[in-house]
C-alpha cells in the first residue's frame, strides 16, 4: 500500500473562515479526571475542547467518545513506534491556515474564541497523522506487500476495457540545507535565498547554474512521477503549477525547498491505469480498515469512567 493512499486529510473540517470573531470566549472551568483509558487520563477539559471543536465544525458527535478514540489511536500509534514531531503538527497546522486564507495569528484567534484551542487542534492534527500511519502499517502487513492485478482488470472491464489516464510530471527538488543546530539562526535567510532562486526559475534546465553560487543547496531530479504518486504535502501546489514553473518555497526537516515542474502530460499507460485504478477503491478500503481497527482496540481496552 502506498503511502499517499493514507495520507493525513482534513477534509472533515468546515471552513473556519465563516466563523466570526465574535463568538463569546468560553469561560475556564477546573479540569478533573474523567476517563482513564488504558491507564491514560481524559479530562473534563480535553472533553470540553472537542465538544467546543465539534460545534466550530456543525458536526454531531460525542464529545467524550471521540476523546476516548483518540487515546487509544494515540496509544496504539506510540505501541508501533510512530512519532508525529511538533514540526509536523505545526506544519500543517500552517497549512491549513493557508488554505482557508488566514494568517497563524487569525486562526489562534478563532480556536481559542471557539474554546477549541490550537493546543487542542494541534493535538486533534497530532493523532490524525499518526492514525494514517497505524492504518497504513496494518494495511501493508493484511495485503502482504501485494497488488492485486485481478482488481486492476476487473476495473478495467468495469469501464469497457478503457484505461483511465493520470498526469505524468518530471519534477525536480532543490533543497536549501539548513542543519538543526542551525535552524534558528539561518533559517530566515535562507528562506529569503531559496525564494529569490524560485523567483527566477523558468525550467529545468538552468537550475544547477543558478545553485553553483550558493551555498548547501542540493538540486535533485525525481524523474516521472505520476499524478496518485505525488507526496500529499506537496501534491496540491504541484498541481497547480505549470510547467516551466516551482512551487511556493516550503520549510521542511532539510530546511527550505521548492519543486521545478519540468514537464506535465496525459499518459495512459499500464502503470497509469494500474495507480488510478487501486487508488479509487481505497478511500473506502481505508475507512472500513480504520473502523475495524479501532473496534478491536476497544475491545481489548481498559476504560474507567471517574
Amino acid at each position: 500500500m502506498r503511502k499517499y493512499l493514507f495520507s493525513a486529510s482534513f477534509a472533515l473540517f468546515v471552513a473556519v473562515t465563516s466563523v466570526s470573531l465574535a463568538i463569546p470566549t468560553l469561560p475556564a472551568v477546573a479540569s478533573t479526571i474523567k476517563y482513564v483509558v488504558n491507564d491514560i487520563p481524559i479530562t473534563t477539559g480535553d472533553i470540553q475542547h472537542r465538544a467546543a471543536f465539534l460545534r466550530l465544525q456543525h458536526r454531531k458527535g460525542s464529545a467524550s467518545d471521540e476523546m476516548i478514540d483518540q487515546t487509544l489511536k494515540m496509544a496504539e500509534a506510540r505501541r508501533l513506534g510512530i512519532r508525529i514531531s511538533d514540526k509536523q503538527v505545526d506544519d500543517a497546522y500552517a497549512r491549513f491556515a493557508t488554505n482557508n486564507k488566514m494568517q497563524l495569528a487569525q486562526l489562534d484567534a478563532i480556536m481559542a474564541k471557539a474554546g477549541v484551542t490550537k493546543e487542542h487542534f494541534k493535538e486533534y492534527i497530532r493523532a490524525q497523522m499518526a492514525w494514517n500511519q497505524a492504518v497504513g502499517a496494518r494495511y501493508r502487513a493484511e495485503a502482504g506487500g501485494t497488488n492485486s492485478n485481478e482488481d486492476v482488470v476487473r476495473k478495467m472491464l468495469d469501464k469497457d476495457g478503457n484505461k483511465p489516464s493520470a498526469t505524468e510530471y518530471m519534477l525536480q527538488q532543490v533543497i536549501f540545507v539548513v542543519p538543526a543546530a542551525e535552524r534558528s539562526a539561518t533559517l530566515g535567510k535562507r528562506k529569503r535565498e531559496a525564494e529569490a532562486m524560485r523567483d527566477r526559475f523558468n525550467g529545468c534546465g538552468t537550475t544547477r547554474e543558478f545553485a553553483k553560487g550558493l551555498i548547501d543547496v542540493t538540486v535533485r531530479d525525481l524523474g516521472r512521477v505520476l499524478a496518485p504518486q505525488l507526496p500529499t504535502d506537496w501534491a496540491e501546489q504541484i498541481k497547480k503549477t505549470k510547467t516551466g514553473g516551482a512551487t511556493p518555497v516550503r520549510e521542511t526537516d532539510r530546511g527550505v525547498e521548492f519543486i521545478g515542474i519540468c514537464s506535465a502530460r496525459e499518459v495512459s499507460d499500464d502503470k497509469a491505469a494500474q495507480l488510478v485504478l487501486q487508488s479509487e477503491g481505497n478511500g473506502d478500503k481505508s475507512d472500513q480498515l480504520s473502523e475495524k481497527y479501532l473496534k478491536e482496540l476497544k475491545a481489548k481496552a481498559r476504560i474507567v469512567q471517574r
